[in-house]
């Protein structure tokens, strides 16, 4: 294992002591959350910095509220274990329960945030594919006025974001679920403890049987997570049946660009694709009609 490059160390108390010192550094800055990503590849070597920026120890990051109408926000230092073990989000948005409920490691939940696990920007994220699903919001702090980015254009390149020079996420907010809506996911793993090959997360609402919105949030088959939008127009105002989920998995099936690597084959992905879409539509379905 190499050692660690020497660098200076800060832990702000505030978010606008955090963003001028990323403002400060650019790019020779990172932001230390759980740091379950962030550690290992820095002592791997693979990511360099001069400066690390501790948010820890910010008090306004660490929450969770559920506002009723009002849906769901949780801030960037709030753990994976705590969503995992909150009532609202299990009966709410159990979407959200399942992608962080089958995180093999209990060390990594109770460590590693859900703003960090997003803002490391890997395809491969479940936590993320569910939260795409549910509409959420980023909120975003920075030199300039904060502002709030849908996740869906959050992502724009391989392990790359949107965020501007001395930005950082703050926190997530979540859209209160409407009455007939449904949610699914399902992922496909070589082992537990492993990154998905293919992470699939929906999120529908049904009106007498008609679909009235839809959303197909797809990981770990292109280069960033991305809503599966063509296969979503097949469902929208349609009443719900199973050659028509059939047809809207074979859509998102055609929308994937997967690749071969150490943990599967493009064409395996593809096929796993169509076949766990139509799993987590027929789930979403159930629910919203429960």
């Amino acid at each position: 294992m190499r050692s660690l490059k020497p660098f200076d160390y800060f832990e702000p108390a505030t978010i606008k002591e955090a963003t001028k010192l990323l403002s400060k550094y650019g790019g020779r800055a990172q932001i230390l959350a759980g740091g379950v990503d962030l550690i290992p590849r820095m002592r791997k070597g693979k990511i360099k910095t001069d400066f690390l920026v501790n948010i820890q120890k910010i008090p306004e990051l660490s929450y969770l509220s559920a506002g009723g109408r009002k849906g769901l926000k949780f801030g960037a230092m709030t753990s994976l274990h705590a969503l995992e073990l909150s009532q609202d989000i299990h009966k709410l948005y159990p979407v959200l329960h399942e992608a962080i409920h089958q995180i093999a490691s209990v060390q990594a939940k109770c460590i590693g945030t859900a703003v960090g696990n997003l803002c490391v920007a890997t395809p491969a994220s479940d936590v993320a594919t569910a939260l795409m699903a549910l509409g959420a919001e980023l909120m975003i702090a920075g030199p300039r006025s904060p502002r709030i980015e849908p996740i869906e254009k959050f992502y724009v390149g391989y392990l790359k974001t949107s965020l501007r020079a001395g930005e950082m996420v703050t926190g997530v907010s979540l859209p209160s679920p409407v009455a007939g809506s449904g949610t699914g996911f399902f992922n496909l793993l070589r082992t537990k403890g492993d990154s998905a090959k293919v992470s699939v997360a929906v999120a529908i609402t049904l009106k007498n049987g008609i679909c009235q919105e839809a959303k197909i949030s797809l990981g770990a088959v292109a280069p960033t997570i991305f809503r599966a939008t063509k296969a979503e127009t097949v469902l929208k105002g349609q009443k719900l049946s199973a050659d028509l989920i059939s047809k809207a998995a074979d859509a998102a099936v055609k929308e994937t660009q997967p690749i071969t690597d150490v943990r599967s084959t493009a064409e395996y992905r593809e096929v796993t694709t169509g076949i766990l879409v139509a799993r987590a539509l027929g789930k979403a379905v159930e629910r919203a009609k429960a």
